[in-house]
């Protein structure tokens, strides 16, 4: 039987039925978005989402910062990314970044911060894009959309690291210089990291007592975070500086409370932390501002 005499052995009343089915998933289901669509999304907000799984990109309606006055102990920190993304937004050359050091001393913060206050200057002049660290294998595909797309773009990871035979690192690694097409112009891309280069010593030291040659057997891993042309190191704060971002916080939100009693709280604190840096300061804040019954909100302004 050829296909003409099986198509038409098809019970015309099944037939029909079946072609209603069909015609209801193509409703239920939009045609995938072009390039130029998701480009255009990108006027919608200044801070997104990176969806991998979806290919798209998810708007933030706010994104959650502290004010760049209230960081304090990395004055040189935010000069220097300062600088270099105000640069970038009004369209001049501007480096990668790789934010790295200790964990809770502000690098996350910096950069929304920095966001924050170009866009706070500069109305739209830039957007945020975050990217998950298991989803780095996806930054081309973003990258694809990003060069669509007629506004200058920050691309922001944070707690980027790679462990083991994690080959993702291959992608970022085209991305932020090599490749054929390289970065595109309007696409600037920050990470945060708790390690200088982005991978553990004790990874790095093993390939190189494994392997015949080891010089080259690390080589291309390390020098991935060489291609980032600013490298911003972050430190654990001393107690004077400790004190300093918990006084500027009480009284930015109008935590009444003494200087005295601030100090002595703070230094309780953190010995239940067993460290002292700007994420426990702020837990601190967080506490205090609960027993005293406080709402915490930077657009209060106070």
């Amino acid at each position: 039987m050829n296909n003409d005499s099986q198509k038409n052995a098809v019970d015309p009343e099944l037939r029909s039925v079946l072609e209603r089915i069909a015609d209801a998933l193509d409703r239920l289901t939009p045609p995938p978005a072009g390039i130029q669509d998701l480009a255009r999304l990108m006027d919608q907000a200044d801070a997104f989402v990176w969806q991998a799984e979806e290919g798209t990109p998810r708007a933030i309606e706010r994104v959650s910062y502290i004010e760049l006055g209230l960081l304090r102990g990395i004055d040189q920190q935010i000069d220097i990314l300062l600088a270099n993304t105000r640069h970038f937004a009004e369209g001049f050359p501007a480096n990668n970044a790789l934010l790295w050091g200790a964990r809770g001393t502000g690098k996350s913060s910096i950069v929304k911060a920095v966001h924050g206050e170009i866009n706070r200057l500069n109305p739209g002049a830039l957007v945020l894009i975050e990217i998950h660290r298991e989803d780095i294998s996806s930054l081309p595909g973003l990258l694809t959309i990003l060069r669509a797309c007629n506004r200058q773009c920050l691309v922001f990871c944070d707690d980027l690291s790679f462990d083991g035979n994690d080959g993702s690192y291959k992608s970022l690694k085209a991305v932020l210089e090599g490749g054929l097409e390289g970065r595109p112009d309007n696409v600037v891309f920050y990470a945060t990291s708790n390690r200088r280069h982005l991978m553990p010593r004790d990874m790095i030291e093993n390939e190189r007592s494994t392997a015949i040659n080891p010089a080259e057997a690390v080589e291309e891993k390390v020098s991935l975070s060489d291609r980032f042309g600013l490298w911003l190191g972050f430190h654990n704060c001393d107690q004077e500086t400790y004190f300093e971002i918990i006084e500027s916080y009480a009284q930015r939100l109008g935590l009444d409370v003494s200087a005295e009693q601030l100090r002595v709280e703070a230094k309780e604190w953190t010995m239940t932390r067993g460290a002292r840096s700007g994420r426990v300061a702020w837990q601190y804040i967080q506490d205090l501002a609960g027993r005293l019954g406080k709402k915490i909100d930077f657009d209060d302004g106070q």
